[in-house]
């Protein structure tokens, strides 16, 4: 008998499957939340590249906290203020566009940046002149010491112009370098620190952060948080054995990520679940969206983008105002605050969140990432203000109108894929044995297979942890165990062998 004969033959003695988990439908992204000049860029880049229209408005929200942090920190309440940077996740395939949208968005930075390295052209050539004499004089200084000490004579004013000199060593010049690309977090540091103290990390393929070295089992927790102290404007001093130990004070960073979802899996089995635990992620504005790949016929490229000449050009007004540095390097952004009413707007949101927080509400599951909302909300808001007024005076009530429906936007996304990878064990084991049981059936052209072959090959070798898989899977009407004499088997439910897979 043919295998859908036989699908059809069983298919009448089944129950329907039941779903492994919950399903959270995405909700439409609110496109006019975006500022005017905002919104009116990303829809030009959006119609050519046709990529999913989160993922160009994450470009676009990534560029505007790289130019802006610097400028620019917000202030929710007294004494509760903060960094205006922004960290977007975006979970998505490979081919999704995500760097051909960034090259739109970051053109300015990148212009700015090659502006002000040949601009510093000068400084550091006095730089490594004055360098090269001071390692001359110090050379011959510690050479003297030598030579005295051979010769058993007093050393103590070399000693002292030694410390004198050690003191006055030539510090280089602070060039803005602020799209770093794949960095090591201690290398991150460490620029932040010495070269220039505002910078993103901003790639397409956020499995070389994720899979890296660097958030191995070993120091994934001090990487974490280090990143979390830089997303929150903290401080922080790096001690190292082998080279100079400096502290990061006064930097701001913008973190904009692609990665896939099964790198992000990968790194939250691998991470223990210190990826939440830290509330490391809870950090990031998080987007899910739909691939369009499939979707993008081909289309010439317009002749002129002026509504993204005109978002590139706020941009490099604002990365051409100084940077506001204190005298040790770091950022002294201006504080921005509310007016009464977006005030009044920003606590009722914050109410409304941490309501949703409590036991049987609806954000309880992500309370990590929930809590965070607020926060995130008055960093757009001030990034909104900034881009369409200026750097200073109050932010508005439209402008947190705005900020608060892509907050609120991205922690349902948040809900969304952090709801799947908080499942309990026994339902992640269930899902994986799921959809290792369907292919293989698929693959086999028959709904029954051996358990024996489930445990060796299947992903589940554990068999008290299979055990519970296949009840769990039994109980949804997905499968069925059959047992006769010394024999096992598992039946898969017809319906989702012919298409009908929930």
């Amino acid at each position: 008998m043919a295998l859908d004969d036989r699908l059809d033959e069983l298919d009448k003695r089944w129950a329907k499957p039941q779903p492994l988990t919950a399903q959270l439908e995405p909700e439409a992204y609110p496109v006019e939340a975006l500022p005017v000049g905002v919104l009116a860029a990303v829809q030009e880049v959006a119609d050519f590249v046709k990529a999913p229209f989160p993922l160009v408005a994450g470009a676009a929200l990534g560029a505007l906290s790289l130019a802006i942090q610097a400028h620019g920190d917000m202030a929710r309440a007294a004494l509760l203020s903060g960094p205006s940077s922004l960290f977007l996740l975006t979970i998505a395939d490979s081919g999704e566009r995500k760097t051909t949208c960034d090259g739109f968005f970051t053109k300015a930075i990148r212009d700015y940046e090659a502006e002000q390295a040949e601009l510093a052209q000068p400084l550091l050539k006095t730089y490594e002149a004055e360098r090269s004499a001071w390692q001359a004089e110090r050379e011959g200084i510690l050479s003297a010491i030598k030579e005295a000490g051979k010769k058993g004579k007093d050393s103590r004013d070399l000693r002292d112009d030694l410390m004198a000199l050690e003191h006055d060593q030539p510090e280089p010049p602070r060039i803005p370098r602020l799209m770093l690309g794949d960095e090591t977090p201690e290398n991150l540091a460490y620029t932040l620190a010495k070269r220039w103290p505002s910078a993103g990390v901003v790639s397409s393929e956020a499995g070389v952060v994720f899979g890296a070295h660097g958030m191995g089992k070993d120091s994934v927790m001090r990487n974490m948080a280090l990143l979390n102290v830089l997303w929150d404007g903290g401080e922080l001093s790096i001690g190292r054995k082998t080279s100079e130990s400096f502290t990061v004070r006064g930097a701001r960073l913008t973190v904009a990520l692609q990665v896939q979802e099964a790198t992000l899996r990968a790194f939250f089995e691998k991470s223990g679940g210190l990826a939440r635990g830290t509330g490391f992620l809870a950090r990031f504005l998080v987007a899910w969206p739909a691939s369009t790949q499939g979707y993008r016929p081909f289309s010439e490229p317009p002749e002129t983008w002026p509504k993204l000449a005109a978002f590139n050009r706020r941009i490099a007004d604002i990365l051409n105002t100084d940077a506001p540095l204190g005298e040790q390097g770091g950022l002294q952004p201006l504080l921005l605050t509310f007016t009464p009413a977006a005030k009044a707007a920003w606590v009722d949101f914050y109410n409304a969140v941490e309501r949703q927080l409590r036991a049987g509400g609806e954000l309880y599951d992500v309370r990590d990432v929930a809590s965070k909302t607020a926060d995130n909300a008055a960093r757009l808001a001030a990034l909104f203000h900034v881009f369409t007024h200026e750097i200073g005076g109050a932010v508005d009530v439209d402008c947190f109108a705005g900020a608060s429906q892509i907050a609120a936007w991205h922690l349902s996304e948040a809900r969304r894929f952090f709801g799947e990878l908080a499942l309990p064990v026994e339902l992640a084991h269930a899902g994986k044995l799921d959809a290792w049981l369907i292919a293989a059936a698929q693959r086999n052209h028959s709904p029954l297979i051996a358990r024996r072959e489930v445990q060796r090959c299947g992903p589940v070798r554990d068999n008290e942890a299979l055990t519970k898989a296949l009840q769990e899977l039994a109980e949804l009407d997905r499968v069925r165990l059959k047992c006769e004499d010394r024999r096992k088997d598992v039946l898969i439910n017809p319906a989702l062998l012919a298409g009908g897979a929930v």
